[in-house]
């Protein structure tokens, strides 16, 4: 730093971050940023998650109309499952894919030039999806689901880092929920435009597939007029007055200096640090436990029972007596739900903590297991049973939602400081997408050989999570990313010394 930086910064540096003022409401420069790398990132991801659903029959049918076209004969049910189920599993391998570059992106092109590169894939995946009838190619909805994916990959790995880095320390939880609640409401989203009164028809279908160009081109539009993050102009780029001025426009031109005071502190703290490779987050082990704690959390997000939930929905809403016809209407409701929660949590997560929302979380969805698991096994006991099993579906999609849901990418970004974030998070992406893969095949077959009793392998999951929980991660709330790495210093140095020790005795021994 030179004479003049170091004289610039002085004032800064002597008021010590103990010296925080007391937070105001977030700039609205800051929100409107937020919710533009939202709608283009997050979004897509809830968005194509359940958009897929509603075309099902329509798409088989196409299939199977381009088979008998193409080859003169129709085409075996057990080749049309497997078509479907290639499309729909194509988003999970392109958000793999996604996630394995997001990170080297993120620090190439930095965190809102990867956001606005990667509605590249959006618009071509939506093109190709929107031509697939036309063309009679349904191959081009494998490679558009493959490409939206890979958006999706990018926008989970990449948006919360963006999120977490323009953010104050003072409103990092709330900002940092928008991840959250842009899933779902790009989830819930998706339901409606799918209803039949909207593009629900058959003859919509391709129109309905190729809307997921509409976020792109609104975050294309709005994203560019918004600064890049302080943290990576400062940090990864050494770009002094590029860093003021978007601390000036995010968090408006009194409460920069603070933000900008806890940046220059983390710089200082990683001088000579290069940037982390995903692997050299599994052998430093400074980084030992905070990795371990990113896996199991994104790990469980997939594995807590929420997909059983939702497989189980159309059968409790059946069994309560509502018309087949009006079910989609009450899934609407699901999402809406989840929605909602989100939103309820992103308001309680800076007054109430991290660590107390996703305890709760999990210790509402274990009581949920027992309690659904009772209602399936006794579910012709009574009339008033199906009824109770609704309650517990609400009650399950509320509990995910007001912890798991929405802390998990948060914490993500909270326990990593600059030059290993885009790492832990090219690893959270890794886990995450695995795991819904693996719950995605392995799933139906739980389903089967253990029918209702399969939510007690989940009570088992969410159990372990919250003594885990319980133990060794700490409260981030109000902490700045070298506080909360600090916090994990004792634990690490623990590990290390244990190491050590058997180290020696080995070598000791021979």
């Amino acid at each position: 730093m030179t004479k003049e930086e170091l004289h610039e910064y002085q004032p800064l540096l002597t008021k010590g971050i103990g010296d925080r003022r007391p937070p105001k409401l977030p700039n609205k420069t800051l929100l409107l940023a937020a919710s533009s790398a939202c709608i283009g990132g997050t979004f897509q991801y809830g968005y194509n998650i359940s958009i897929i659903n509603s075309p099902t029959v329509y798409v088989q049918n196409f299939i199977n109309q381009t088979w008998a076209e193409r080859y003169q004969t129709n085409i075996s049910e057990d080749l049309l499952t497997l078509l479907w189920s290639t499309i729909v599993s194509m988003l999970t391998l392109g958000g793999f894919m996604g996630a394995t570059i997001g990170g080297t992106l993120s620090m190439k092109l930095g965190r809102k030039g990867t956001l606005l590169t990667n509605n590249i894939f959006a618009l071509v995946a939506a093109l190709l999806m929107g031509l697939s009838y036309h063309t009679g190619l349904y191959e081009l909805l494998i490679i558009g689901r493959f490409l939206i994916g890979i958006t999706a990959g990018i926008a989970i790995c990449v948006q919360p880092l963006y999120l977490g880095e323009i953010a104050p320390t003072a409103f990092r939880g709330t900002m940092g929920m928008g991840t959250s609640v842009f899933i779902t409401g790009g989830i819930l989203t998706g339901q409606v435009i799918g209803l039949k009164e909207l593009l629900g028809r058959e003859e919509y279908w391709p129109i309905l597939l190729s809307t997921t160009c509409i976020p792109a081109l609104l975050q294309l539009l709005t994203l560019p007029w918004f600064p890049e993050s302080p943290r990576y102009l400062l940090i990864d780029k050494g770009d002094n007055q590029g860093c003021k001025k978007a601390l000036k426009q995010l968090h408006g031109v009194a409460d920069w200096d603070r933000e900008l005071e806890e940046i220059q502190k983390e710089k200082n703290n990683l001088t000579g640090f290069q940037a982390k490779k995903p692997w050299e987050l599994f052998t430093d082990r400074s980084f030992h436990w905070q990795i371990v704690t990113v896996m199991l959390l994104n790990m469980s997000q997939q594995l807590n029972g929420i997909n059983a939930i939702y497989f189980y929905a159309d059968y409790v809403f059946k069994q309560s007596g509502i018309p087949e016809d009006k079910i989609p209407y009450v899934t609407v409701g699901t999402g809406a739900c989840e929605c909602i929660t989100a939103l309820t949590c992103g308001m309680l997560i800076d007054c109430l903590g991290r660590k107390v929302l996703i305890t709760g979380g999990y210790i509402l969805m274990s009581i949920c297991c027992i309690l659904f698991t009772l209602a399936l096994s006794f579910q012709d006991a009574s009339p008033v049973i199906p009824y109770l099993s609704m309650v517990c579906i609400f009650a399950f999609i509320l509990s995910f939602g007001l912890g798991p849901g929405g802390v998990t990418n948060i914490l993500t970004t909270e326990l990593f400081t600059q030059t290993a974030r885009p790492a832990a998070y090219m690893v959270a992406g890794w886990v995450n997408w695995l795991s819904f893969l693996f719950i995605s095949l392995v799933f139906p077959f739980i389903v089967i050989g253990l029918q209702q009793y399969c939510f007690l392998v989940f009570l088992v999951i969410c159990f372990s999570v919250v003594v885990y929980i319980f133990l060794v991660v700490p409260e981030t709330k109000n902490k700045t990313f070298v506080e909360i790495q600090n916090a994990f210093k004792s634990n690490n140095s623990k590990d290390h010394t244990a190491d050590s020790g058997r180290t020696t005795l080995l070598t000791t021994s021979i």
